[in-house]
C-alpha cells in the first residue's frame, strides 16, 4: 500500500523511486492511496507522514517505510 497526496512533494520526489523499484517485480500488487487529513484508512494504518509504504502479507503489515527517497529504501519492501 503506497498512502500519499498527489499534491505532496515528498510523494511528487517518491514517484520516480518506485516506479523504478517496482518495475522488475510485477507479482507485488502496488495499491496507492489517497490520504489526506481525517481519512480513515490512514489513520487506521497509523499513516502520519506521506509518502508512507506498507507492504501486506495475508493481510497483516510486515514492512514499512516512510518518505522513501532511493531505490534501496523501496527494496525492504520487496525482500
Amino acid at each position: 500500500l503506497e498512502f500519499g497526496a498527489p499534491w505532496c512533494p515528498h510523494c511528487q520526489a517518491a514517484s520516480t523511486v518506485m516506479q523504478a523499484a517496482l518495475a522488475n517485480n510485477t507479482a507485488l500488487r502496488h495499491i496507492k492511496i489517497y490520504d489526506g487529513k481525517g481519512k480513515a484508512l490512514g489513520r487506521t494504518y497509523k499513516v502520519k507522514l506521506w509518502p508512507t509504504l506498507i507492504k501486506l502479507v495475508d493481510g497483516k503489515e510486515v514492512a514499512r517505510v516512510v518518505r522513501p527517497q532511493n531505490i534501496n529504501d523501496v527494496n525492504i519492501l520487496l525482500e
